[in-house]
């Protein structure tokens, strides 16, 4: 009994020794809590991964890794309330474990940010979409940038001992003030979200943006790239190209082609109509037709110096080649089965006034020109 009211008189300066015993005591009993808390979430945390149950796995993870620092956090917080303190003192480790405090949610709360970012790529990597999957690093930046904000919202109310309205308030101006100095880096993010969202293209699709005709090879928070067809690299600002006018060739569902076939003018009308019964039986059921976009073919018009027929065919699907290859296969039948058939395609012609005789001009064709005799 003596040694124990002899102990618990001892100080060391001006602390009791079983005060300062006692800090010690409940940090080391809410570190070892939380050790053995921690072994436990690790084992769950092993089953649940066991069982493809992820987002929970995920959930525990952050929870173990932050655990042991928030025990150490109530272990300090209830020793030093043994502590016989001055008052300044007092007010000073109030403040400081109000801050650790506050850092220790912000702990936990930062790394539950990968639970929704894991679901979010979970639901982009069912869909396929490679904009969603560029969303994802954007889903978890923002909310680890939001959880931060607020801690330091927090600490800076702590901090001041001013309402939180006016440290939000101070905020908003100093944010108006960023947000004016890097408004271009602001409109490309927003220009992300914005083709993210609206999803007008995927990456490896075709486009036409500003005359530059490419395909898409990334998608990134500030600019799209587009490798040209002539092999040249286009960045595009994604705040500018959210504004333009994209034509996605990537996404047609065939490929038009519009031809004018041109005869001559002294070709008779039986010829004419031989002309287009060729075209039809050429198109007819055609490679790539649908039974919905048949062929069309018509004697459209009577040019300056040229009958025009006018061809209209539909190819599916769209593959480029093939539809040039298939393309170059009608214009050869044409041209031999014209020749057959004796009907002339028309050629460029010139008009010449020859002088004395303004009265009559000559309309020869270009052919003819060659034979005209030298002076």
């Amino acid at each position: 009994m003596e040694f124990i009211q002899s102990f618990l008189n001892y100080k060391i300066g001006d602390f009791d020794v079983w005060r300062m015993a006692a800090l010690f005591i409940a940090i080391l009993v809410t570190y070892t809590i939380g050790k053995v808390a921690t072994l436990m979430l690790g084992r769950l945390v092993s089953e649940f991964e066991a069982k493809q149950r992820v987002l929970i796995a995920i959930t525990l993870k952050a929870i173990s890794r932050s655990i042991t620092f928030v025990a150490i956090l109530l272990g300090l917080i209830i020793g030093i309330a043994f502590l016989n303190l001055p008052n300044e003192i007092v007010e000073a480790v109030r403040i400081a474990t109000s801050i650790l405090m506050v850092l220790a949610i912000t702990l936990i709360a930062y790394r539950l940010t990968d639970v929704p970012a894991v679901w979010y790529e979970r639901r982009a990597e069912k869909s396929d979409s490679q904009m969603e999957r560029t969303l994802v690093p954007i889903v978890r930046t923002s909310l680890r940038l939001t959880v931060v904000v607020l801690a330091l919202v927090q600490i800076a109310q702590i901090l001041s001992d001013q309402p939180i309205t006016s440290i939000i308030a101070g905020l908003g101006i100093g944010g108006l003030a960023l947000a004016l100095a890097a408004q271009d880096t602001i409109r490309n993010f927003f220009g992300s979200i914005v083709l993210i969202s609206d999803k007008p293209f995927q990456v490896g699709e075709r486009l036409v943006v500003d005359g530059h005709d490419g395909i898409v090879e990334t998608v990134g928070m500030r600019s799209t790239k587009i490798r040209t067809l002539s092999g040249h690299l286009v960045s595009i600002p994604n705040g500018e190209l959210a504004n333009r006018t994209i034509e996605n060739i990537g996404r047609r569902p065939f490929i038009r082609r519009i031809a004018n076939i041109t005869i001559t003018y002294d070709t008779p009308p039986e010829k004419v109509q031989e002309a287009l019964d060729i075209l039809n039986d050429i198109l007819r059921d055609h490679e790539g037709m649908k039974p919905d976009f048949p062929p069309r073919v018509y004697f459209s018009d009577f040019n300056s110096a040229s009958l025009n027929l006018l061809v209209i065919y539909w190819y599916h699907p769209p593959d480029y080649w093939a539809f040039m290859d298939f393309s170059e296969r009608v214009n050869q039948e044409i041209f031999r089965r014209f020749g057959e058939a004796g009907i002339d395609f028309a050629f460029p012609t010139q008009t010449l006034h020859l002088a004395g005789d303004q009265k009559r001009p000559l309309t020869i064709g270009i052919q003819d020109l060659k034979d005209l005799p030298e002076r």
